[in-house]
């Protein structure tokens, strides 16, 4: 059998070879392609961390812890030596001060501060607000987390298991909106936990490895909470790039022969959704190639 990771590195010779070249919001361009999808069966264990580059698998489910608290500030983050949101806030700070200050020099600030963290760490209302505290038009706040793991408890055949965050009211008020915007989840005849991710846009160098990872982590999470086995992971694009800056990156990443997928499994099982830590996670036969290094688009 064909190993799954090739649908990855397929898709990015696919953007290479056919992508349509434009210039973007960030003034880097890109070449991109809409519309795409992605299959992994976690069912046997193996997990989506591809292989053909080292992918830092515990920022991503940090990542996702975070989100899961609902935080909107990066000081927790840099905490767990996160700094993968640093970009936006620093370029606001940068742009609204005038002051060129260094990115480890601004994080040192954040951490050491808590009034400067407040004005400048913050991203606005952006992923763990709107899953978790969601204000509606009637001033009620709306735990979209909560909800869908009470479902999946008592009502597993619903077909409205889903959360998302493209809140239209507050898109202005956030450093970036929501890539992957929309999570639906079904539940098999014989217990298995599926989830379909909706992403409107994908950096596929450097976004969607961590994207593949969040994801994953996620589905084991809500698994283990409503006692289901996972199932398989889709992953669905809209606009799928790989920015003008990483085109010779991706040609590289593609000339690599994927490796055996590690597994990834969960060592305790917490009271609530909200109880996991990074130590909760254990990966095992993870050998991928060498990192690949790329900037950033802010």
């Amino acid at each position: 059998m064909r190993h799954p990771e090739y649908q990855y590195l397929d898709l990015i010779e696919h953007v290479l070879e056919r992508g349509d070249e434009r210039i973007d919001r960030t003034g880097v361009g890109t070449r991109s392609i809409f519309g795409a999808t992605v299959r992994f069966d976690l069912s046997a264990g193996q997990v989506p961390i591809l292989t053909t580059k080292r992918v830092y698998w515990k920022t991503a489910v940090k990542e996702m812890l975070w989100f899961l608290t609902g935080g909107t500030n990066i000081a927790p983050l840099l905490r767990e030596n996160v700094r993968i949101w640093t970009d936006w806030p620093l370029a606001t700070y940068r742009r609204e001060t005038g002051e060129q200050i260094e990115q480890e020099a601004f994080e040192r600030r954040i951490l050491d501060d808590v009034g400067f963290a407040a004005r400048w760490g913050e991203l606005g209302p952006v992923y763990g607000k709107q899953w978790r505290r969601w204000q509606g038009a009637d001033g009620r706040t709306h735990d979209q987390i909560a909800t869908l793991v009470q479902t999946l408890r008592t009502n597993p055949s619903s077909r409205r298991m889903l959360f998302h965050g493209w809140n239209v009211g507050e898109l202005d008020a956030m450093a970036l909106p929501p890539c992957h915007m929309v999570y639906q989840y079904h539940v098999t005849s014989d217990g298995r936990l599926n989830c379909l991710l909706f992403q409107r846009s994908v950096d596929l160098l450097l976004g969607a490895a961590f994207n593949f990872v969040g994801a994953t982590a996620l589905q084991l999470m809500l698994a283990q909470q409503a006692d289901l086995t996972p199932g398989e992971l889709v992953w669905v694009a809209g606009d799928a790039h790989l920015y003008l800056n990483h085109l010779e990156q991706a040609r590289e990443q593609i000339t690599r022969e994927p490796r055996p997928f590690p597994t990834m499994r969960l060592t305790r099982r917490p009271d609530s959704i909200d109880g996991y830590r990074i130590t909760d996670f254990a990966v095992d036969g993870y050998t991928p190639h060498a990192a690949i290094k790329a900037d950033v688009a802010v």
